[in-house]
């Protein structure tokens, strides 16, 4: 069994995996698409981070591959739809980095409505401009939260401790915490807030979601904060805001376009802009977030090459499953039509093969069944399973 982490890894994702008897590759920044086709032969596991772009022609190029990890919260550089069509299994980490982002996106909402940007390089060029003009607390002012999710909802909860007003925006009902306040629509939040941080997904109907229309519907001097997706904000509309006046101040995480490397070269219209904050997609860079992702990834990776697990899988149905123990497990997944289950165990039945315990889950267009079995496994079951018409991938752990 081999695996390729890409991306520079946390090492805890390593220590996991190699004490499973993986062998690891671990390699430094992302590839491009041949690199990465070229580089999976032979691997059946791929860690990533958000630059490697796993394609629908990556994933029918890597025969041997059976499951990817993005040690990361968003799963849109991913085919996933590809995937799910080859048996891929796909894990990501939805929780680990939260409060890493969230402690981020209140350090800048802070600095900004301080100024603290503008103070920071006149002080650097030499210049004393001690003045409280401009400078406000963040006690009381009006916070829109658009994305309602595990970030937003947090972010909701520290910022309500802080003594600020919280309303929020999402498409998706959600139960407002604590004292937050859910809007009709983007609108009318866009109207109240003094600062307005995105936390969006990466599903393709949110790209160039935030532009013209939504800055010019913002309070005057109002902030803004993004530090979900680069591709959801029209850098250009944000850039004329700001040299407007109607908005007061920016702190950017993401782009558009970002290298791929660490060192290389990097360009933006906001560059040299006062009262903006840039970052090179940190936000959920911390120690302790980066240490939490490789263990919780590698976990999963793991429990699925061992036990076949799907818990948490974003593009499978989910079994949760505990290590095998003194029998034969065969994990497969098929095409969700009728009759497989019944198909299944008669092939079972026909080769005298007793099952001992048995579970399914369904998701969408696929099946999984996952069945253990006594230690008198025939080749000839796994023969009729593979061949089945509904088979999209069978694997035996034992």
């Amino acid at each position: 069994m081999r695996a390729l982490l890409l991306e520079t890894l946390h090492p805890k994702a390593t220590d996991i995996l190699t004490a499973a008897g993986i062998a690891v590759d671990n390699r430094d920044g992302a590839l491009d698409e041949d690199e990465l086709i070229a580089a999976l032969d032979g691997v059946q596991l791929l860690g990533i981070r958000s630059k490697t772009q796993v394609s629908e022609r990556v994933i029918e190029a890597a025969k041997d591959l059976i499951a990817i990890g993005t040690f990361s919260i968003g799963t849109n550089q991913i085919d996933l739809a590809a995937a799910a069509k080859r048996g891929v299994a796909v894990f990501n980490a939805p929780f680990s980095n939260t409060r890493s982002v969230v402690e981020m996106a209140v350090s800048e909402m802070i600095s900004l409505t301080r100024r603290l940007p503008e103070h920071n390089r006149q002080m650097h060029a030499g210049v004393w401009s001690k003045s409280a003009t401009g400078a406000h607390e963040i006690r009381s002012r009006t916070l829109g939260i658009v994305g309602y999710g595990n970030i937003g909802s947090q972010l909701s909860v520290i910022a309500e401790a802080l003594g600020m007003n919280v309303i929020f925006f999402d498409a998706a009902e959600k139960l407002a915490l604590g004292n937050a306040t859910k809007m009709p629509t983007l609108e009318s939040l866009l109207a109240e807030a003094d600062i307005v941080t995105l936390h969006v997904d990466g599903r393709a109907g949110n790209q160039g979601f935030f532009g013209r229309e939504q800055f010019s519907a913002m309070k005057r001097g109002a902030l803004f904060l993004n530090l979900s997706r680069g591709f959801i904000l029209d850098i250009e509309a944000l850039k004329s805001g700001l040299e407007s006046g109607h908005i007061g101040g920016a702190a950017i995480d993401v782009f558009p376009v970002e290298p791929k490397v660490k060192g290389d070269a990097f360009t933006s219209p906001l560059q040299d802009m006062p009262n903006v904050i840039l970052t090179p997609h940190i936000g959920g860079s911390t120690e302790e977030a980066q240490r939490d992702i490789g263990i919780f990834v590698a976990t999963r990776l793991r429990d699925y090459v061992f036990s076949g697990s799907t818990s948490l899988s974003v593009n499978l149905p989910n079994l949760s499953l505990d290590l095998l123990q003194g029998a034969h497990r065969i994990a497969f997944l098929h095409t969700n039509i009728p009759g497989v289950l019944a198909a299944v165990n008669r092939a079972f039945a026909e080769h005298e093969v007793n099952i001992e315990a048995q579970l399914l889950a369904t998701r969408g267009e696929l099946g999984y069944v996952v069945t253990d079995v006594s230690a008198g496994l025939a080749d000839e079951a796994l023969t009729a399973l593979s061949t089945m018409p509904a088979t999209v991938r069978l694997r035996v752990l034992s």
